[in-house]
């Protein structure tokens, strides 16, 4: 019993029909210790590392006491003189994990629950491994996506704020001395330009928050958070994002049924992966599978499959190989999202660049508009 007083666990036991002889407060484990900043315990890199060990042919305690003694971060380093003690408490690996879910998710944790019934553990930790690098492939494709058309705004932005703040007053210091009227559009760009390069120390302030801010929503997670939240809901990426989800979920269930986990509970187990609306979508498909309906028609029924996955997940129940055909359909998902990303980022790319050669091109004739006015009258 852990977490509890010494009445209470004795409490809990007798109503549970047992007969406490001794109580033992045990030695006292390391407390988990909180990761910080953008230190994090990387879980890939254990199972894989952990793997090759195994397989190697060293037993697990041993498997574990080489990646402590190897291990040099901090983070990863208090996670592992953790569960090696726990180990040696005698508990069993998942539920040392499951004491740490924090660093351990519950699928994790359930996956090597039922390989210490079947004793496949570097089996599920390579099930695993393939169900976390397909995840990675497609947030690294998002990411090297996102990269150029961010580049192409910050140097577009600091290229129109080196136009306005430097180049724009010294043409509207020209054009005072004319004693000429302006088109008010480019009197409107002047007063602009103007006003930054009078004021300059505090755009100087102004545009360093706005770049903290920046900085604050890309590396805080929970900024990010926030702001990821609200550009998934857009339409145009809103249906996309829920099929990324979907595929996460078929690739969920599938690892947890070939670890030998039960339907019903697999898809209890995975429902953080969809959203709020999903997620109540599939509290009804679940209810649906345990009154024992097919898991096809309850996903069709509650419009959590598409036609591809209907049809698979069907053939995967007449065949026996339920997991093998969700995994398949979390690849085509995966396939379609994987070309969409790079259809968009190519099409996004042209646009930004459109866009950002429009302003710039926009301020340039501005400010020279009242010269062209000026060879006009003269011509």
């Amino acid at each position: 019993m852990h977490g509890v007083s010494e009445s209470e666990a004795v409490r809990k036991l007798v109503a549970r029909g047992l007969r406490v002889l001794a109580v033992d407060s045990g030695s006292a484990a390391p407390a988990a210790v909180p990761l910080r900043g953008r230190e994090r315990f990387g879980l890939l890199l254990f199972s894989q590392e952990l793997l090759a060990l195994l397989d190697a042919g060293l037993n697990l305690t041993e498997a574990l006491e080489t990646l402590h003694a190897k291990e040099r971060q901090a983070a990863a380093h208090d996670v592992l003189t953790r569960v090696l003690h726990l180990l040696r408490e005698g508990r069993s690996f998942s539920d040392v994990l499951a004491s740490m879910p924090q660093h351990f998710p519950e699928v994790y944790v359930a996956t090597v629950r039922a390989s210490e019934r079947t004793g496949d553990l570097p089996q599920t930790l390579a099930r695993y491994i393939a169900y976390q690098a397909q995840f990675d492939a497609i947030r690294k494709k998002l990411v090297s996506a996102a990269i150029y058309p961010a580049m192409l705004l910050v140097v577009g932005g600091f290229v129109t704020l080196f136009l306005l703040g430097y180049v724009v007053p010294r043409f509207a210091a020209v054009y005072e001395t004319s004693g000429r009227d302006l088109p008010w559009m480019s009197a409107a760009l002047l007063a602009v330009g103007r006003a930054i390069y009078q004021h300059g120390a505090m755009a100087l302030v102004a545009l360093v928050l706005v770049l903290a801010a920046a900085g604050w929503l890309v590396f805080s997670g929970q900024g990010r958070q926030a702001v990821l939240s609200k550009v998934l809901q857009l339409p145009v990426l809103a249906r996309r994002v829920d099929e990324f989800r979907m595929a996460r979920f078929y690739r969920a269930v599938s690892l947890l049924l070939a670890a030998g986990i039960p339907l019903s509970r697999a898809m209890g187990m995975v429902t953080g992966l969809l959203s709020g609306e999903q997620q109540r979508r599939l509290l009804r498909c679940r209810q649906a599978v345990e009154e024992g309906q097919s898991l096809s028609v309850a996903l069709v029924a509650t419009s959590l499959a598409s036609p591809v996955a209907e049809s698979l997940v069907r053939v995967g129940e007449r065949s026996g190989q339920l997991a093998q055909m969700l995994e398949r359909t979390a690849q085509f998902s995966d396939d379609d999202f994987a070309r969409w990303v790079d259809w968009t980022s190519r099409l996004l790319e042209p646009v930004l660049m459109t866009v950002i050669g429009v302003v710039i091109g926009v301020v340039v004739v501005l400010m020279y508009l009242p010269i062209f006015d000026l060879a006009g009258s003269l011509q």
